[in-house]
């Protein structure tokens, strides 16, 4: 079985079939009935799972992907009891922005447009990392679909998010979320009281709670440290108290927007200190385990080569129409396809294309995500009620 030192295998984005871009539609068909919300479209069959239910709360703990589960499980109790329903997979690159936007929107990251945590702006040399949303651009145009809460509340059900409030206002949330009302929350009690009012608030509704320290601790500390098992506890916290205020007609969804792989100093690659890898190229992207290289006018043929023959058996190494015809992106738009590289390195094992100058912080962690392995791509699906 994969584990994060041995991550396995690649695997396949299960777009409208079993991914997270699938989630809040099938909530939204199950709160409604199966009438209203998603067309009545429930691609993850939750309202056969849950009959009768008015009211959903997911839960997203960023970076808790399913093969971390037995990590957590002594630390995380109220995890552990849940009812583990049949994993998704997330979107590729597996990284929380692709991943927020593919579950708030119901897309996958062919048709949003948020391809990668960073990404070269269209016609300049620019970076934009999606996280922090630094740079002008307007989120409505960059990420055009509708929201599943849009959806939602056009059909009279509503949705809330509950989050730090350093996301409120950010155009990462803007270009997820949109539709849904923001509630601000920090420390568990807070988090419990803000999904509290939301479910007073409405006889039916989608709830999407975000959690992201796993994640944090991950990439400094790993997955199974000490820092890494005290966050998840903390979110184990989260999950209990809100377990513990559901009332009987609402239910509880955790699940994860990517895994993580554990890396050594021997599994990192510098790009910034080799000359052969740099060569021709004019712009590098994405992030350490899936990198987008954008290359000089007249050098994608010479560097999808070299990095090809440089990265041979820790890699792999595809033309931008080779990525979106394997499907990772799902059905791809121009728009899309302008912010994908001229050549796609997506890492294998633990292999990661680290930028010791460029971005010396994220050069030295221990934990990674964004490749295809079944560790990254795969995350849970898990299920609370309330106790009768």
């Amino acid at each position: 079985m994969p584990t994060p030192t041995d991550p396995g295998p690649f695997v396949t984005p299960r777009y409208g079939e079993r991914s997270l871009t699938d989630l809040l539609g099938s909530a939204y068909a199950t709160v409604a009935g199966g009438a209203e919300g998603n067309g009545g479209v429930d691609p993850l069959g939750l309202s056969a799972v849950l009959p009768g239910i008015r009211r959903i709360v997911v839960l997203l703990a960023d970076g808790l992907g399913a093969h971390l589960l037995p990590l957590a499980a002594p630390v995380a109790p109220t995890l552990a009891a849940a009812t583990a329903l049949p994993p998704l997979t997330c979107g590729f690159p597996s990284t929380t922005p692709t991943s927020l936007v593919s579950l708030g929107v119901g897309a996958p990251p062919g048709r949003h447009g948020v391809i990668g945590f960073t990404v070269r702006l269209p016609g300049t040399d620019r970076l934009f990392t999606h996280i922090r949303w630094d740079a002008d651009v307007d989120p409505r145009r960059w990420q055009p679909l509708a929201s599943c809460f849009d959806r939602g509340r056009a059909a009279g059900v509503p949705g809330w998010v509950v989050g730090s409030p350093s996301f409120a206002t950010s155009g990462l949330t803007d270009a997820a979320y949109r539709g849904a009302d923001y509630l601000s929350a920090r420390g568990t009690d807070q988090f419990v009281a803000a999904v509290t009012r939301a479910l007073a608030a409405a006889e039916r509704g989608v709830i999407l709670v975000y959690r992201p320290e796993i994640d944090h601790t991950g990439h400094l500390s790993g997955p199974g440290s000490a820092p890494w098992l005290a966050a998840v506890a903390a979110v184990d916290e989260v999950v209990a108290g809100i377990t513990a205020v559901l009332p009987g007609d609402t239910a509880l969804v955790v699940t994860a927007d990517h895994g993580m792989v554990r890396v050594g100093d021997a599994d990192r690659i510098d790009l910034d200190t080799d000359p052969d890898l740099r060569r021709g190229t004019r712009v590098i992207a994405g992030e350490g385990r899936a990198r987008y290289v954008h290359a000089e006018p007249g050098a994608a043929t010479d560097v999808l080569a070299a990095w090809r023959e440089l990265l041979a058996g820790r890699a792999e190494v595809v033309s931008r129409d080779e990525a979106i015809a394997a499907g990772w992106y799902g059905p791809t738009t121009p728009a899309a396809a302008e912010r994908i590289g001229d050549v796609v390195a997506v890492c294998r094992g633990r292999s990661v294309l680290i930028r010791s100058r460029a971005e010396p912080t994220e050069s030295a962690f221990s934990g990674y995500h964004g490749s295809l392995t079944e560790v990254e791509m795969t995350v849970p699906l898990l299920l609370a009620r309330p106790t009768p």
